[in-house]
């Protein structure tokens, strides 16, 4: 049978957290300006077509 024991994250090999947290700083940034984004253009759409 397998081993089903539990993944214990502070001892475990292969786990890069400063480029983890930096790709989710990235991520956040990126749906921040995407909602901007949209929110700018249903404003201007408002505008210009209400």
């Amino acid at each position: 049978m397998s081993d089903h024991s539990e993944m214990v994250y502070t001892t475990s090999d292969g786990m890069d957290y400063p480029a983890h947290e930096r790709q989710y700083k990235n991520f956040i940034k990126i749906g921040l300006i995407a909602a901007g984004t949209v929110a700018t253009i249903v404003i201007l759409l408002a505008i210009f077509l209400g």
